[in-house]
């Protein structure tokens, strides 16, 4: 199983990881605005304003009082949100009449809101200098000697609820109750503006491109407290794609940018394939950004022409690590990559690491060292537009408790989407291990193995999930050379997501991870770089890094044929940027290809999450319920993005 990433605490030693990083071309920055006013970290301003004070013409200070009325806690917070002079108030404005213009702005910002919530017999009254602001002079002068104070008055009044809902035109045969229009529901404006657009969408899913609302009427009574409700929408012909124009690329190859979109002339137009379009050639990588326009008529032939428009990134970027830990000394990493290697998005990646710096007991003896070092390079659109070709050769020396291995290996192997959901994936491999394990020195292995995988994701976020599932399956029939030994593994994945909630803010999470190992007569004959243990921060946190595993009299760890692990997370948002996650994780490992369950491990913790635009930044505090003798009392797990 891999090594986690991140750093990790063990037992009751004082340890600690430092690390630094510098990556050229990367999204992350540090900036220290002039004169000290402002410093921000990766894109968060730590402390001082945006921007340098401005110099105000004719500054004007006020004061402003907001009285909300008998709004409830949440409309109050709203409407309190929504007032820009409230925002403001420490800001002069600019003369006199810049005081009336912001303050009849805020009104008709004020009753937007009201409207929102079905509030359409909201009043809403603001008062400068005492003065209702619709009898002021054009050019009124205030008394400066002190700030001049406003007043915003708000009666919310009732809510009102929809009454008659007619659709005309070509929605004339929808039903509007599966738009969320139906009598006695929510009027919002934020909901009719939403349904209407449903109304035009779902028109335009059946190949209609040029639809559009062309009226929307809404008629409040106030005896009632009601609001009828008409909405017409035109949806034009049925259109096919037209001519495919891309503009911007200029290392990038402009038909290349085309022939990955799999945006085709003749193809029946649909607004959900163009977004996808658009999401294919962002996470290419080569784009800081792509935009797919429509046309805003058809062309002579009754077709929809579609313009892709890019601008390119930096193709080239390289960056370096370091990092200390007080129980595995230092490290150094290191990598350089291409993103278009061959003017049509290859991506080249060459990278090395090297730990255990600082825990030599002689400079000149670097043989404890750990090494890491590859180049990976990836072709998308290989041979289809919905096909990737990945060929690899990696390089490592790993020395865990349980075994040392040198490892080199060489993968080829190419995926393909099925849908937008499911992919499947084939290829072949041949690894050469040297390891030293419970079994033996200096044992040698060349092992050829032909994996084959199925992964469906239908998660929402990769990085923050909060609904939908990821699956994996891989099948690995393999061979191994010196010993004639014919084995093979079955590893399967399943997360799921589920949200609860106000925008998800109780998320539950859980994983469950299976594998097993068939053939290969004694374990010794297989390399103990494919047998599976467990523990660590991508396993059962609270144990140390494969700790979790069978072991022989004398307790050295061989490794097993089978594992289950559970992870159980309740991701819980406090704030906007700050989350908990209590958690609890489960696994075994044992020695026979279906587990027996008689050493069941489980770790348990708790996390906290800081939001950013990258992903979360994660931090997972875990114990061992039920630790080994000398084993982790404690372990602390760091990294972006959340453990599964």
């Amino acid at each position: 199983m891999p090594r986690p990433s991140g750093w990790i605490l063990p037992k009751f030693s004082h340890a600690f990881r430092l690390g630094l990083a510098l990556t050229v071309a990367s999204p992350f920055s540090i900036g220290i605005a002039s004169e000290a006013r402002a410093f921000e970290l990766f894109g968060f301003r730590l402390f001082g304003s945006d921007e340098a004070d401005r110099d105000v013409i004719d500054p004007v200070g006020y004061t402003i009082t907001l009285d909300t009325g008998d709004a409830d806690r949440a409309l109050k917070k709203s409407l309190e949100r929504t007032s820009l002079l409230l925002a403001d108030e420490e800001q002069p404005v600019s003369g006199d009449l810049g005081l009336v213009i912001k303050a009849r702005d805020d009104r008709d910002r004020l009753i937007a809101t009201l409207y929102e919530n079905a509030l359409y017999g909201g009043i809403v009254t603001v008062t400068i200098d005492g003065r209702d602001i619709d009898s002021l002079p054009p050019n009124p002068v205030f008394d400066r000697s002190r700030p001049v104070p406003v007043a915003i008055s708000i009666d919310p009044g009732q809510t009102f609820t929809l009454g008659e809902v007619r659709l005309e035109g070509d929605a004339a045969g929808l039903n509007p109750e599966e738009f969320g229009l139906e009598r006695g529901g929510n009027a919002g404006s934020l909901v009719i503006l939403k349904s209407a657009e449903q109304i035009a969408e779902s028109l335009r899913e059946q190949g209609r491109p040029l639809t559009e609302v062309t009226r929307r009427d809404v008629v409040a009574d106030h005896a009632t407290k009601t609001v009828d409700l008409t909405i017409a929408v035109e949806a034009g012909p049925v259109a096919p794609l037209g001519a495919v124009t891309v503009k911007g690329a200029r290392a990038v190859d402009s038909n290349f940018v085309a022939y990955y979109s799999r945006l085709r002339p003749g193809q029946t137009y649909s607004p959900e394939q163009l977004r996808k379009a658009g999401e294919r050639l962002r996470t290419l990588g080569v784009f800081s950004s792509v935009t797919i326009d429509e046309a805003e008529s058809l062309d002579p032939s009754g077709s929809l022409p579609i313009g892709i428009t890019v601008s390119e990134g930096k193709h080239r970027y390289f960056g370096i690590g370091a990092s200390y830990s007080s129980l595995d000394g230092g490290g150094i990493e290191g990598y350089w990559g291409h993103r278009n290697l061959f003017g049509q998005a290859e991506s080249l990646r060459i990278e090395g690491s090297v730990r255990g710096l600082g825990e030599l007991k002689n400079v000149s003896d670097v043989s404890s060292l750990d090494y890491t070092a590859g180049i990976t390079f990836i072709k998308p659109g290989a041979f289809v537009p919905s096909g990737t070709l990945e060929a690899s050769v990696k390089g490592s020396t790993l020395k865990t408790d349980y075994y040392d291995a040198a490892t080199v290996t060489g993968k080829v192997s190419y995926a393909y989407e099925l849908t937008d959901a499911d992919s499947v994936n084939a290829g072949v491999s041949l690894a050469y291990d040297s390891i030293d394990d419970a079994f033996g020195k200096g044992k040698e292995y060349l092992t050829f193995g032909v994996p084959i995988g199925y992964v469906r994701d239908t998660r929402d976020n990769r990085l923050n999930a909060t609904e939908g599932h990821y699956g994996t399956l891989t099948l690995t029939p393999s061979y191994e050379f010196f010993g004639q030994t014919i084995f093979s593994s079955l590893e399967g994945s399943i997360s799921a997501y589920l949200g609860f909630g106000e925008e998800d803010r109780f998320v539950l999470a859980g994983r469950l991870n299976a594998g097993t190992l068939v053939g290969g007569g004694d374990l010794s004959a297989i390399p103990a770089t494919r047998r599976f243990f467990a523990g660590g921060g991508g396993s059962v946190r609270g144990y140390s890094f494969q700790e979790i595993t069978p072991r022989t009299a004398a307790g050295g760890g061989t490794g097993g044929r089978s594992y289950v692990t559970a992870n159980l997370e309740a991701r819980i948002n406090v704030t906007e940027t700050i989350g908990i996650v209590p958690f609890l994780d489960i696994g075994t490992v044992t020695d026979t290809s279906v587990p027996d369950f008689n050493d069941i491990k489980m770790g348990a913790g708790v996390g906290l999450r800081y939001m950013t635009p990258f992903g979360p930044l994660r931090l997972d505090v875990a114990v061992p319920l039920d630790p080994y003798a000398g084993g982790n009392r404690y372990a602390i797990y760091a990294g972006i993005g959340q453990s599964f």
